[in-house]
This record gives C-alpha cells, structure tokens and sequence, in this order.
C-alpha cells in the first residue's frame, strides 16, 4: 500500500516508517527540510517537503495514498494549531475504497490511572495534552464505509537515543538523574519498535479501528527503572526526587505529566495478535544504554 506519514523524522514516525517499509508498503513521509528529506530517503521513504500548518502543501499526497498515518508534533507553541490543521486535512480525505486514517494521541490523556484501565475508559488528560481527546473525537466520528479511522495512544517510548527514557539514559550517563516527585508513579512504557509494529498491523488489517492503547504492561514504577541504571553507567549516578511544586517552576504542565501514575492495558491491540517483544526498561537496561550510546554517535 501507499501510505502517506507525517512526523517520519521523529521519535514515533521514526519506529513507525521502519516497520512500513519492512512490510513493503510505499511510504510517503512528510518534511520541513531538505536534511529531513535527505534522513527518510535513506530509510527507504519518499520525501514530501512541506508544512503541517500548509496543508497545501502535503494534500495532494495525502489524497493520493490509500491511507494516512498522523505520527508528527510540531515543536513549539503552535503544537496544538498544527495538529488541527492535520487533522483538518486528513479527515477530508475523499472517499477511497480501504481508505484509512490513524492518529497518534498520547497515554496521558487518560490522565491517573492507579488501577489498570483499557481503551474503554473515561479521558481525564493531563493540562499538557488537553486537547487532544477533541482531537481524537473529531477522527473517530470521521469515520465511514469508505474510511476507517483509528486513534493509537502510545506509551511512553524506549530504545534509540530520543525521549524521556532517553533523557534518564543520559543522566545517568552524566551521574545525576531527576526524579519529578517521589518515584513511585508507574510508566506505561513501549518499546519503540513494537509499537511500529502495532501500526502496521493496524494498516495490514481491513477491519482494524477505533482505538488501541499501546504499552509492555510492565507496570514499572520510575524508581524501579532509575534503581538499575547504575549498574550499567560509567559511575553511580546521584538520584534527586524534585517535589512537584518545584519542577512545576521549571518545566510548567510537563512536570505533572511526568509525575502520572499510569497502569495502562492493551487488550484491542493483542486482540489484532499483537504482542510486545519487550515488557521492561529495567530488565533491558543494558540493551537500551547500547541502543543509546549508538543513537548518540549516529
């Protein structure tokens, strides 16, 4: 299939345009730059240079693909303008035969989850992604004979050199890892590439849509995976939990993001016969510092 990615330089698009082209489809994967276009080319994608906010600029190869995937963020203030305009243009897609839309949501908008909750619970998000569940709204009721249209809520994502995880790889790396709160929220974490696997089971099977959570259902709490990453960084780091209040100064609504205690289950995605090669960041943290340390000479 021909399928048109946004966000193919980043850290979903990323894990989701390597699983497409294993899979054989035809990726045409949306950037800002030439460098952008210069990184999907040599993963095996076709360039389209472009905007979120033009959709001018990307319509005619959203219209011309059999379907579409939603995978970017665009940095700065302007995130959630970018996305509407995204979610503007794919849901006026025309009428195609096995047509499909997929939007990439976040976990958090389910907001505290203390006791394991599926797809079907209520959306409580946290401030930093308020408006996203408006957002996964507009998709779902997109949806027709002729389009099928499905929201992914992703985990928080590990392996590779990039995101949160990431970012505790390196301070450990650096012998000082911060910890927003007391560490004993759970994380509901996915290995970056099972979750482009989910995606393209998602595109490879006609009757897929609605929503799928995707996360290892590990249950680890941050000071669980904070504990082993001394074993495995040149020195011992230095662990300081920062009280909410403090790391609110500094880093504003992500703080209270970070500090989410999420248990979070998948059953709709299993039920698809996927299933998670991965189910721990502590149990992988040698692997992952691995993954890290190469993402980082890249």
């Amino acid at each position: 299939m021909r399928v048109f990615l946004t966000g193919g330089t980043g850290y979903v698009g990323s894990a989701v345009l390597e699983s497409l082209v294993k899979g054989g489809h035809r990726v045409d994967a949306l950037v800002r730059n030439s460098e952008g276009a210069a990184r999907v080319q040599a993963r095996g994608a076709t360039p389209v240079l472009g905007d979120l906010l033009q959709p001018a600029s990307w319509r005619a190869a959203a219209f011309g693909a059999d379907g579409a995937i939603h995978a970017a963020t665009h940095p700065g203030p302007r995130a959630r303008e970018a996305d509407a305009a995204a979610v503007d243009g794919l849901t006026s897609l025309p009428p195609k035969d096995q047509r499909f839309v997929i939007y990439t949501s976040a976990i958090w908008v389910l907001g505290p989850a203390p006791e394991p909750v599926d797809e079907s619970a209520p959306l409580n998000p946290a401030e930093i992604v308020s408006w996203r569940p408006a957002h996964e709204k507009r998709i779902l009721d997109a949806a027709s004979p002729q389009l099928r249209t499905i929201v992914v809520r992703p985990g928080i994502l590990y392996g590779s050199s990039r995101g949160i995880v990431g970012d505790l790889l390196k301070d450990a790396a650096n012998s000082l890892v911060r910890v927003v709160g007391n560490g004993e929220n759970h994380w509901p974490l996915i290995y970056d590439r099972d979750l482009g696997e989910l995606y393209a089971r998602i595109v490879n099977t006609p009757t897929a849509s609605g929503v799928y959570h995707a996360n290892d259902e590990g249950d680890e709490t941050v000071n669980e995976i904070v504990a082993v990453l001394g074993d495995h960084a040149h020195t011992q780091p230095s662990v300081r939990h920062v009280p909410l209040p403090e790391a609110r100064k500094k880093m504003g609504p992500y703080a209270d993001a970070l500090a989410l205690d999420q248990r979070v289950r998948s059953p709709r995605a299993r039920a698809l016969g996927w299933a998670p090669t991965l189910h721990s960041v502590a149990g992988n943290v040698a692997r992952l510092f691995e993954e890290w340390r190469r993402g980082k000479a890249a």
